[in-house]
């Protein structure tokens, strides 16, 4: 019970998150990122859990958060060089940090939702 109301809150988080990149640069790669991690995440409300999607995305997940994290103006920078200052003052990315930042943990809490399915379906 409490998987499915977990997976059904990340289904409708990340359709959400979607919906906002839209009108993004790079609309291209986030909407289908976020909606592959929604649609997994809503088919396992309903039971079917696919545990060799979960590890591909995943991988491809994290390759993508390390190169945000190392990137120019990346998390690295933003922890190292600008001092770790508030990401969400403004929901513009005003700073060039912010974006990458943002997107890199993004990354993080879809791999995470994706990690929890894995392991319940491979139990």
């Amino acid at each position: 019970m409490l998987l499915n109301i977990l997976n059904s809150i990340f289904c409708i988080a990340f359709i959400l998150f979607a919906y906002v990149n839209l009108n993004d640069n790079d609309f291209w790669l986030w909407v289908p990122i976020y909606m592959a991690a929604s649609i997994c995440c809503g088919l396992a409300v309903f039971g079917h859990f696919y545990p060799i999607i979960y590890l591909i995305a995943i991988s491809f997940y994290l390759v993508y958060a390390v190169i945000l994290f190392f990137a120019k103006d990346g998390v690295r920078d933003w922890i190292i060089r600008y001092k770790r200052p508030s990401l969400v003052e403004s929901m513009q990315a005003t700073k060039p940090y912010i974006e990458k930042t943002r997107e890199f943990f993004g990354l993080l809490i879809i791999s995470g939702a994706l990690v929890i399915n894995y392991f319940v379906a491979i139990n």
